[in-house]
């Protein structure tokens, strides 16, 4: 007979054990970038935990210098990342990328989800950008769907092909396109944040797994 966990008296609730404490940290940094102004009751919602869970989190963030709190107007405050929060948020996002229990299961669903989005819109050309496990994932999935992978862009990669694709160093040295999948799992954040610059936000397509917070703008 399994053993019950110990409760946890920050809430009442069973104790998290150190996977599912690092992916509440994760989902409350992804939370307070793409919105630094909720509510502490709204964050829990959001999250899916305790308030008085999500209390304990956001105080704990704060004395690891991950976050930095402001009053706001009402009572209230509003919490903005650090640089280091930023840093925290790609090192767990990695970690939960390469050690979460299906992977590859979660992987197939979301880019057969995000390529049946790309035909949907009419994009039928499609440029991968990372080379990674995602991305052979992606390689796989692409075969159930009417698009054509074109290459895959990754500036840091050594070799022409990956996974069967030509690999371009930039944009410019990429095939036409019609939109672009995102697999980075190292740094997705960033790439997408680079790419966001250069191209309009609606045309890159991002898998939910890599918890980018999406551009408000568009070039």
């Amino acid at each position: 007979m399994p053993q019950a966990k110990p409760i946890d008296p920050r809430d009442g609730r069973p104790a998290r054990d150190g996977a599912e404490d690092a992916g509440a940290t994760l989902d409350l940094l992804v939370a307070l970038e793409s919105d630094g102004r909720q509510t502490q009751r709204g964050l829990a919602q959001r999250l899916g935990i305790a308030l008085g869970l999500t209390n304990a989190y956001l105080r704990r963030a704060a004395r690891k210098g991950l976050i930095k709190m402001r009053e706001a107007p009402a009572r209230r405050y509003a919490y903005y990342l650090t640089p280091r929060g930023f840093a925290e948020k790609a090192r767990l996002t990695q970690s939960f990328l390469r050690d979460s229990f299906g992977f590859f299961r979660r992987a197939r669903a979301e880019c057969d989800e995000a390529l049946r989005a790309a035909v949907a819109a009419g994009h039928r050309r499609i440029l991968l950008v990372g080379a990674s496990e995602l991305a052979e994932i992606a390689t796989i999935a692409a075969r159930d769907h009417d698009i054509e992978l074109v290459g895959i862009l990754d500036p840091a990669r050594n070799s022409d092909r990956f996974a069967g694709l030509v690999v371009a160093r930039g944009l410019v040295q990429a095939a036409p396109w019609d939109a672009i999948l995102l697999t980075d799992i190292a740094h997705p954040q960033a790439r997408y944040d680079e790419l966001a610059v250069a191209v309009p936000a609606a045309m890159i397509i991002t898998p939910p797994m890599l918890r980018v917070v999406p551009a408000t703008t568009t070039p």
